[in-house]
């Protein structure tokens, strides 16, 4: 069996050889050719891109000479599953050759897809059951069909995502088919190891001509037929496989592309962009903002495509030490990895993590919060002062300045305040920490707020300083933007109404007598 195995393998790749170096050549005399037209498009020249044809076509033929083959020698094969993956494959086929030649829109793709597979489902490649989850309780098939359909659509577009480099796609799929081959092989499942070599074949053989520089490219027919047909083989590999082999190895073989995908769906949404929109923020492109040239951005995605193969190996022996040294591995490489790519969305969002939960945070914006709660009860001069001085000085600021448009002529002192200026308008009131100089904060960070009251009377404008810009503000600066200026108004404007400033008078003989 093995022999056939090789000779299967030797026959696709010829027959791709031949048909990717033919539809390259006719390609070109055509001018089907892909223009770099955005700054998403890493190539400079046109290149053609329905690579995927000659990829389908060497498939097609190694496998109906292998089947004839095995027919020759008195093996049968079930005919409806091979009918089943051969139309649904092929409709996924021609929906990406005319969205190669005259583009189609996603939701139109999505469509294509689900037919195809319902067209899986109903020739008996379906999930049946999630053991793990839901114990060996068998789903209707008004579950069964959409949890098909959507595995479907996430491993097609998941290929087709990553499809950005010169020979990733194609060789991704190929560490991912020979896991497929590999398993097939251990389950004794011979239709899926036949349909898996005819198509590790096909993709090495067009490999030649897609490696950096490539001459031709994938295109969606071909990268959409592999995510399809792999999807479709895990499907039907699945009827004979345990339960663990079933469900984690495609998951864990299929790695790379499962990950871009999650990565770009969750980037997004984080983001606020719609999600099918296109950027130059996927793996390749962070690895080649790091640095390195496409080529090696292909190895080095192979070789994490190589590792995610080799891990899903190990699941053929699904022990809990083999189990639990899969997901330790992964976990680690995964949290590393998006680390070092340096994603501002998830960066923002473990700041935001750690905001949450520092005890920091929370002392500084209950001081705010606290102070806005008072300055709307006060209608006291000296204790509106103290309070800004102790909500302001207990937090992550330097000093502040409370200018103020209307004021009386002379304001009784305040610890911790001093009367910086005294203008026709108003006055300028300032405080800083004891052990910094107002002089020193020319270069500081500053942050202006507006006192208007909540009848329009604008009172003046309070800026607060920050000198130490090294370090995240440990403060929700909505408590100080949003509710605090207008009570803070507010409160200077009672407190100028009922405040009576009583002015000295020096003491003389003449008075004492009266």
């Amino acid at each position: 069996m093995l022999t056939a195995y090789l000779g299967i393998f030797l026959t696709s790749i010829f027959f791709s050889f031949v048909f990717t170096k033919y539809v390259r050549d006719l390609a070109n005399r055509h001018g089907w050719a892909a223009m770099p037209e955005s700054d998403r498009h890493l190539h400079s020249r046109p290149v053609p891109r329905l690579g995927g044809i000659a990829i389908y076509l060497s498939f097609v033929i190694s496998l109906a000479i292998a089947l004839l083959s095995a027919y020759s020698v008195g093996m049968s094969f079930s005919l409806r599953p091979i009918l089943t993956i051969l139309l649904s494959g092929t409709l996924v086929f021609f929906l990406g050759v005319y969205d190669d030649l005259r583009s189609v829109g996603p939701w139109i793709k999505f469509a294509v897809q689900a037919i195809a597979g319902s067209l899986l489902f109903a020739g008996g490649l379906r999930i049946l059951d999630m053991p793990v989850l839901f114990g060996g309780r068998h789903f209707p098939w008004f579950i069964g069909l959409p949890l098909t359909v959507v595995w479907v659509l996430a491993i097609t577009n998941a290929f087709n995502l990553i499809d950005g480099l010169d020979g990733l796609a194609a060789g991704s799929a190929l560490f991912s088919t020979l896991v497929v081959f590999t398993v097939a092989l251990v389950n004794h499942s011979n239709l899926v190891s036949l349909m898996a070599i005819a198509l590790v074949g096909a993709a090495l053989g067009f490999l030649r001509f897609n490696f950096s520089p490539a001459t031709i490219f994938l295109g969606d027919c071909g990268s959409l037929f592999i995510g399809f047909m792999l999807s479709a083989l895990a499907l039907q590999g699945a009827q004979k496989a345990p339960t663990i082999i079933a469900v984690a190895i495609p998951v864990v073989s299929f790695g790379l592309p499962i990950l871009e995908t999650s990565l770009s769906v969750a980037r997004r949404f984080l983001s606020g962009r719609p999600v099918f929109t296109a950027d130059r923020e996927h793996i390749h492109h962070k690895l080649l903002q790091r640095g390195l040239s496409q080529r090696q951005v292909v190895i080095t995605l192979y070789a994490v495509s190589a590792v995610f193969a080799l891990l899903s190996i190990f699941l053929l022996w699904p022990t809990e030490r083999n189990l639990g040294l899969v997901l330790a591995v992964l976990g680690t490489g995964l949290w590393i990895g998006i680390q070092h790519l340096g994603y501002l969305e998830f960066g923002e969002l473990k700041r935001l993590a750690q905001r949450t939960v520092e005890r920091h945070v929370l002392i500084n914006n209950l001081a705010i919060r606290r102070a806005t709660e008072e300055l709307k009860v006060t209608r006291d001069y000296s204790q509106l002062c103290r309070i800004l001085v102790a909500a302001l000085g207990s937090n992550d600021f330097d000093a502040f300045e409370l200018h103020l448009q209307f004021a009386p002529d002379e304001l009784p002192p305040v610890r911790g305040l001093q009367l910086a200026s005294s203008r026709e308008n108003g006055a300028c009131l300032r405080w800083t920490r004891p052990e910094m100089r107002f002089s020193s904060l020319n270069s500081a960070c500053q942050l202006i707020l507006n006192l208007t009251t909540s009848t329009d009377l604008r009172c003046g404008a309070m800026t607060i300083y920050r000198q130490n810009t090294q370090h995240d503000l440990q403060l929700d600066l909505n408590l100080l933007i949003c509710n605090f200026p207008t009570v803070l108004a507010d409160a200077l404007q009672r407190c100028f109404e009922t405040t009576e400033v009583v002015p000295t008078v020096e003491s003389s003989a003449d008075l004492l007598t009266a």
